[in-house]
C-alpha cells in the first residue's frame, strides 16, 4: 500500500496535510526541502512594499536575512505581532500584510540587523 502511495500523485493527506510533490513526505518532514539552501546575502536587509498579484493589496516583504527557516518563522511572527496584522514566510522572505515599512525597519534595527529601504 505504502508503494502504492509513493508512485501516486498524491499532494494531499488527511492524516500528514500538504506532501512534498518531489520525495512524498508531509512538507514537515520534508528531505529534499532541507537540501535546498538560500544564497548569501549581502548582509543587508531590504525592506520592501509590494501590490503586484495582489489586487491591489499591499504587503511589506522583508528580504536577505540569513537565518535558518526556524528563526525565520520566528522573527515574522515577531513582525506581524508588532504590527498587528497577519502574513507569511516564504522562500526565506518574510511578508506582512498591509503597509508597515517604518515599523519593520525600526524593529529589525532594533535587533541590531543593517537595515534598507527598498523599491522607492
Amino acid at each position: 500500500m505504502k508503494d502504492k502511495l509513493l508512485s501516486s500523485g498524491l499532494v494531499y493527506s488527511t492524516d500528514s496535510g500538504r506532501m512534498c510533490p518531489q520525495c512524498r513526505r508531509p512538507q514537515a518532514q520534508c528531505s529534499c526541502r532541507l537540501a535546498v539552501k538560500r544564497p548569501a546575502g549581502d548582509g543587508i536587509v531590504r525592506v520592501s512594499r509590494q501590490t503586484k498579484g495582489r489586487a491591489g493589496k499591499g504587503v511589506t516583504l522583508v528580504k536577505g536575512l540569513a537565518l535558518d527557516d526556524a528563526a525565520l518563522n520566528a522573527l515574522g511572527k515577531q513582525l506581524k505581532t508588532a504590527c498587528g496584522s497577519g502574513g507569511t514566510v516564504k522562500d526565506g522572505v518574510i511578508e506582512v500584510q498591509g503597509d508597515h515599512i517604518e515599523r519593520v525597519m525600526e524593529l529589525l534595527k532594533a535587533q541590531g540587523h543593517n537595515v534598507k529601504r527598498a523599491g522607492g
